[in-house]
């Protein structure tokens, strides 16, 4: 059959759909011919042992400050307003030494300190892996928060995300394997959930929130059968020009990108919809009926992604102009962590009650820390010699400390956890050795971790 190429699709795709009873079977002449093709996304089998099959990662952007949440400092309490050197890769620089804002308590049976501003994540603690050796290799946003997605700190590299998504695949093909909820675009911007040179289709894709969480997802056409007619005879020609391009990864993403989109219609939009979602957990994350933004939506979200399968799921928490990143004033602290702070301790109990707690890694980080020293009037610098993250389920060691800073908050005193180590132990909880997943691009191997990462084994359970 002669295909004619001039009209435009949709004039076509009426003329020849008209009101044919045969164009069913036309459609099926026509796939017959088109020979069927692996699925890029398809899940595969985790090389190692994994602990966890998922994984939420929440990002707080701006820089949170470790000596005013996670890591409590009572030298740094006595020393207020004494001016001293302060090391960390700031060339030992005379700073106002400043204290914390805030008091810590025990939190949970362990007892792990943390500050007033986390009262709901405090309770929490038995359930988090705690680092407060974390180290990073640059006090700028751009470069720090490329860095902490990609493991690249000067260029753009694939996000862990796209990195998981090429290492395991999708767990459900009628939704991304990649979902970043992201209302506001953070420092680095698209490349936090950027592929860069992996195939296309494990790029994540970007949700807003709002009344259309994702744009242009409603199906254009109410009438029955019109637009699968349609979409089977574009992938039919679709696909017939990607075998004559040599099968070309980036338009082989971009035809899979109209498939996930099609079965995206019922199924995202029923991730989407929180009526489903009783009161009580409403509360549990702090969310009115009906509201479709805010923290508590994207956590919320969050786990009924998770429910169905997609394989990372990125939280962002602040945009690239209202963040963490407080040099006027700390006090702003307790504005950014009174909207994290219930929506993240409610997707911590949320998880466990629904027996998904075990095998969903949720990771929370920040892309640096900030100075003990005063900088600006009220507030605190970029700090990447040290800062604080943590782990919860997916394999990770519930209710411990990892790491030590020095007396002030300046310096990792003890067992160092770097960006690459942080991200070879989260591979290793999804069951990745990751000296053992390369991608060949411009003639050489590049890896997450690049040359470097350990992984950090007295994080596991």
């Amino acid at each position: 059959m002669n295909i004619p190429t001039s009209p435009r699709r949709r004039e076509f795709l009426r003329s020849l759909v008209g009101s044919s009873l045969l164009m069913p079977g036309i459609l099926s002449d026509l796939l017959g011919a088109v020979p069927s093709k692996p699925d890029p996304l398809a899940p595969k089998p985790a090389p190692g042992r994994a602990r966890a099959k998922q994984v939420i990662f929440i990002f707080s952007n701006g820089g949170v400050s470790h000596m005013d949440t996670f890591d409590p400092k009572p030298a740094l309490f006595a020393a207020d307003g004494k001016i001293t050197g302060i090391g960390g890769g700031l060339s030992n620089q005379q700073r106002v030494l400043l204290k914390p804002g805030w008091e810590f308590r025990p939190g949970g049976q362990c007892g792990t300190p943390v500050s007033d501003l986390f009262p709901h994540l405090r309770e929490c603690m038995d359930d988090i892996c705690l680092i407060r050796s974390m180290q990073g290799n640059d006090n700028e946003h751009y470069n720090a928060t490329l860095g902490i997605h990609t493991g690249s700190f000067f260029f753009s590299r694939p996000s862990i995300g796209s990195w998981v998504s090429y290492g395991l695949g999708t767990m459900n093909s009628s939704l991304p394997s990649f979902v970043a909820l992201a209302p506001q675009m953070p420092y680095a911007g698209t490349q936090i959930f950027n592929n860069d040179f992996l195939p296309a289709y494990h790029q994540g894709v970007r949700v807003v929130g709002g009344k259309e969480p994702i744009a242009n997802l409603d199906r254009r056409s109410k009438t029955s059968g019109l637009q699968e007619l349609e979409l089977g005879l574009a992938d039919v020609l679709n696909n017939r020009h990607l075998q004559s391009r040599g099968g070309d990864t980036g338009l082989d993403a971009r035809i899979r990108t109209f498939e996930t989109a099609y079965h995206m219609q019922t199924e995202a939009n029923d991730a989407f919809d929180l009526n489903q979602e009783n009161d009580a957990t409403l509360d549990l994350y702090g969310l009115k009926r009906d509201e479709s933004k805010g923290f508590g939506w994207q956590c919320l979200v969050a786990r009924r992604l998770a429910e169905r399968g997609v394989r990372f799921i990125e939280l962002v928490d602040g945009s690239s102009s209202n963040n963490w990143d407080q040099h006027g004033d700390m006090a702003e602290h307790a504005i950014h962590a009174k909207g994290i702070d219930q929506p993240i301790a409610g997707l911590l109990r949320d998880l466990k009650a629904r027996g998904m707690f075990d095998e969903t890694l949720v990771v929370w980080t920040t892309e640096f820390g900030r100075t003990p020293g005063v900088d600006g009037e009220k507030g605190r610098g970029h700090h990447s010699a040290c800062f604080s993250s943590w782990l919860a389920g997916g394999g990770a060691k519930g209710g411990i400390i990892h790491g030590e800073t020095d007396e002030l908050g300046a310096t990792v005193a003890r067992d160092k956890v770097h960006v690459h180590d942080f991200h070879a132990t989260i591979l290793h909880l999804l069951g990745i050795d990751h000296k053992k997943l390369p991608y060949r691009a411009s003639g050489r191997d590049y890896r997450l971790t690049d040359v470097f990462g350990n992984v950090i084994h007295n994080l596991i359970a």
